[in-house]
């Protein structure tokens, strides 16, 4: 087991599992992951998003998450709307609660099928009763079109600071195991809050490395 600090503001290339087990129980003060929905999901450009068809890092995965997060401190995520059964079990069963559900509305469709989609969806959880912020988020969020520059399922800034900003506090760690192109760790920085990105992509990671180096000679 290594010191938190050796972990903190650093973008770690590896699965998230093993690098999470190295890490001090109860050490992370907010989690925010935007993990694989279980949809094989494949844009038009024919990326892939790694594990994204297979349901097998879900729990040894939330596990760990549980095990690093303090106690009575939040988890925010979005998931995959059809197999939310398979999600909330694992949630559950790691020690995390539902306490607010999440919508990102999108100006535009970014899907057909059944309906038209547009919108994101995730959940506030909780481990253990944190107290209730002074600011908390509408469970409508904004979001912007990112053209997907870095990674193919990217998420807007936009619609990741207000989480950040409501369920930390400055200097705070926050942890995301399924880093992408660093989005989270990014949206971190600018709110004054310290973070630990896992990616297991590499491509990716030079990504995030590249954003956040940029943001720093800002």
């Amino acid at each position: 087991m290594k010191p938190i600090e050796s972990f903190v503001n650093q973008i770690i290339h590896g699965d998230c599992t093993d690098v999470l087990r190295d890490i001090p129980r109860e050490s992370v003060d907010l989690v925010v992951i935007d993990p694989p929905y279980l949809v094989s999901y494949k844009p038009r450009d024919g990326r892939r998003v790694k594990n994204d068809d297979n349901s097998d890092w879900l729990l040894p995965a939330f596990n760990e998450i549980c095990r690093v997060l303090k106690p009575n401190s939040f988890c925010a995520t979005t998931y995959g709307w059809p197999w939310i059964d398979k999600f909330m079990e694992v949630w559950k069963s790691c020690g995390l609660r539902p306490v607010g559900h999440l919508v990102w509305v999108k100006s535009y469709c970014s899907r057909e099928g059944y309906v038209e989609s547009y919108h994101e969806v995730g959940y506030l959880l909780a481990k253990g009763k944190p107290a209730r912020p002074e600011n908390p988020v509408k469970d409508i969020l904004p979001w912007e079109y990112t053209n997907n520059l870095f990674h193919p399922n990217e998420k807007p800034l936009v619609g990741i600071k207000p989480l950040i900003e409501a369920y930390s506090k400055p200097n705070d760690i926050v942890l995301d195991p399924f880093a992408g192109s660093g989005t989270i760790g990014i949206a971190a920085a600018e709110l004054g809050r310290r973070f630990i990105l896992i990616e297991e992509v590499e491509e990716h990671c030079q990504a995030a490395r590249h954003r956040l180096h940029a943001l720093a000679k800002t």
